[in-house]
C-alpha cells in the first residue's frame, strides 16, 4: 500500500484520456507512489477540459481509500505564463488571467499547491522582473480567500529566467501581500544547473533557511541532471544516471527536514517507457543499479 512508504514520493503523471484526474491517481498508485503532480490541462496550450468531466469526485474517493493525502498533491501551472515582463500589457494581462484561472481550477480539484515558474525578464532586468512577478501574483491572489499556495520554482538560469538564485526568490516573496499563499518548490536539477552544491543536503537546506526560510518550502522536484554544476541548461536525467548522482538525491529524499514535503520525480522516460515505478523502488529500497533501467 502507498501509505507504507517511509517518504512522500511520487512523480508527474498525465491527466488525459477518459479517466482524467481519476486516471492520474490510478497511475500514481500503480507506480507505488503516495503523492503526485499533474497539470489541469496541456502545459503548453490553453486547452482545458471542463471541470465536470474531470472525474474529480471519483479521484478524491480513490485517494481517500488509498491513503493519498490530497494536501500533498501538486499541480503545475502552464509554461505559457510569464509575469516577468510587462512591456506588452496584453501578454502580461494574459499571464495574470491564465494564472488566476489555474488557481481557480486547483481549488475545484481540491489541490492546494500550485508550482509556478517565476518568469523571464526578456531584457528588462532581474530587479524589474521581480517587481512584475510579485505584482502579478498579488493581483491574482487579492480576492482569493481559500487555501492555496503558489509555489515559486527555483530555475536553472537559462536565458533570462528569474529565480535561479535563492535571493531572487526571497525578493519576490518579500513583495507578496498574502504570504500565507506563497511557497517555494526546489528542483534539484535546476539547483545543480544554477550552480548550487547539493552534495550535503543539510548544508543546502541550512542555506535555504537562512536566505528564504524553510517555512516556505512546499515541494521538491527530485531530478538528476545531464549537466555539470553551473551549466545553466536545465536538462533532466533519470535518478542516478546524471551528474548529481543517486547517493545525493536519495539523501535529499530521506532528509528528515523534508519529511512532510512531497518529492516529485520529473525524470525523462527511458527508451520510451515510464521510469517512475522503478525509481521510487530504488529510492525506497536503497537499491540502485543502472542496469535496471534496461529492464523497463
Amino acid at each position: 500500500m502507498s501509505n507504507e512508504l517511509p517518504i512522500l514520493i511520487g512523480s508527474h503523471v498525465p491527466m488525459c484520456g477518459s479517466k482524467y484526474f481519476l486516471g492520474s491517481v490510478e497511475i500514481s498508485l500503480n507506480n507505488g507512489a503516495n503523492t503526485f503532480m499533474f497539470y489541469t490541462g496541456s502545459p503548453q496550450s490553453l486547452a482545458r477540459s471542463p471541470i465536470e468531466k474531470c472525474k474529480i469526485d471519483e479521484a478524491v474517493k480513490l485517494m481517500e481509500q488509498s491513503n493519498i493525502d490530497i494536501n500533498n498533491v501538486v499541480c503545475h501551472a502552464p509554461y505559457l505564463i510569464n509575469l516577468g515582463n510587462d512591456v506588452s500589457s496584453y501578454k502580461f494581462d494574459f499571464s495574470k488571467k491564465l494564472l488566476a484561472s489555474e488557481v481557480d481550477r486547483c481549488h475545484k480539484f481540491h489541490v492546494k499547491k500550485l508550482v509556478l515558474h517565476p518568469g523571464a525578464h526578456l531584457g528588462l532586468g532581474v530587479d524589474q522582473a521581480i517587481k512584475n512577478i510579485a505584482y502579478g501574483i498579488n493581483e491574482v491572489l487579492k480576492d482569493v480567500d481559500y487555501d492555496i499556495k503558489i509555489c515559486l520554482e527555483t530555475m536553472a538560469g537559462k536565458g533570462t529566467e528569474v529565480g535561479s538564485k535563492l535571493e531572487e526568490i526571497k525578493k519576490i516573496i518579500d513583495l507578496i501581500d498574502k504570504k500565507d499563499k506563497i511557497g517555494v518548490c526546489i528542483d534539484t536539477c535546476h539547483l545543480n544547473d544554477a550552480g548550487y552544491d547539493l552534495s550535503d543536503s543539510n548544508a543546502f537546506l541550512k542555506m535555504f533557511d537562512d536566505i528564504v526560510g524553510l517555512k516556505y518550502l512546499e515541494v521538491v522536484h527530485l531530478n538528476d541532471s545531464l549537466n555539470t554544476k553551473g551549466a545553466h541548461k536545465d536538462r533532466h536525467a533519470n535518478i542516478g544516471l546524471g551528474k548529481i548522482g543517486y547517493k545525493i538525491l536519495r539523501e535529499f529524499a530521506f532528509n528528515p527536514i523534508l519529511k512532510n514535503v512531497p518529492k516529485i520525480l520529473e525524470t525523462p522516460y527511458f527508451n520510451g517507457k515510464s521510469p517512475y515505478k522503478l525509481e521510487i523502488e530504488m529510492l525506497v529500497n536503497n537499491d540502485f543499479n543502472s542496469s535496471n533501467f534496461l529492464k523497463l
